[in-house]
């Protein structure tokens, strides 16, 4: 024979990349070092794909001197509802997570305004919103509220934390109606919303910023591209529910990168808050 037929390699023995060193982009394929991808921010320098990052490093990466005064750190989820092996998945990711709940929140500032800021975190029960959840953030608006301080909430979210059934649904109207009377306060309130946030958090709190800022890429809205494409019997175009095409709907006012989005935060901030910077 001329040519010798090629092989494929089973599954076991293709190449596997060693995850400390390097990663691969979800949406261009790029193998990237890992040192240089956390030093660009975890943006691919190829695409400009946003990879998902924790809470605490959005505490870095936007808060002054990463100072954050965390409240209310101890309340962590029951089980209402007796669902099986609840208890045994929010143990595991709190260890995981070293994390009682999926957000955290308390006082900070952003270049130098003084802020509640809420962060929500996927690692955690995929950022589900449950009843500690609801709470939290219903806390960090009357905290705001009663500081008389801007407040941002970073939210990432799968939707609704269904093991805790109607008392996950709840929160959606209990942090929507707290927001409508931080409005009558006039204080203001930035949404930053990042990949993915859908489902119950972006129909409820995630939705009702006075300005609301998506990270470039980031999947947005209420129900997932399969069960809409069943349910009206049509394909939805690639960038559907995107932050781009959010933005060319209505649904968003800016779409900012990560390495400019304290700068941007802070200017927002300077122009809406009427405060004092100096307020504590």
């Amino acid at each position: 024979m001329w040519f010798k037929k090629k092989v494929k390699a089973r599954p076991e023995e293709k190449l596997k990349l060693p995850t400390d060193l390097w990663v691969k982009c979800d949406t261009c394929g790029e193998i990237l070092y890992r040192k240089e991808l956390e030093k660009n921010l975890w943006i691919c320098p190829k695409c400009e794909f946003h990879f998902r990052i924790n809470c605490r490093t959005y505490i870095k990466l936007l808060l002054d001197d990463a100072q954050f005064d965390e409240q209310d750190a101890h309340l962590e989820p029951a089980d209402p509802l007796l669902f099986p092996d609840y208890k045994k998945k929010i143990k595991s990711d709190q260890e995981k997570t070293n994390m009682k709940e999926a957000v955290v929140y308390g006082y900070a500032k952003i270049g130098g305004i003084p802020v509640v800021f809420t962060a929500m975190d996927f690692r955690f029960r995929g950022g589900s919103m449950g009843s500690v959840v609801g709470e939290k953030v219903a806390r960090s608006i009357r905290a705001a509220c009663e500081k008389r301080i801007p407040l941002i909430i970073l939210s990432t979210s799968g939707g609704a934390r269904m093991q805790e059934g109607i008392l996950s649904l709840m929160q959606m109207a209990k942090t929507s109606a707290e927001l409508a009377l931080l409005a009558k306060e006039s204080i203001p309130y930035v949404s930053i919303l990042t990949n993915p946030t859908t489902a119950g958090v972006m129909a409820s709190y995630a939705s009702l910023g006075d300005i609301i800022i998506a990270e470039p890429g980031a999947e947005l809205g209420f129900t997932g591209r399969r069960v809409i494409e069943q349910t009206i019997g049509e394909k939805l175009p690639p960038d559907f529910q995107r932050s781009k095409f959010m933005l060319e709907h209505g649904m968003v006012d800016l779409v900012v990168s990560r390495k400019d989005l304290k700068n941007t935060i802070s200017k927002i901030l300077k122009i809406i808050y009427h405060g004092s910077p100096a307020t504590e």
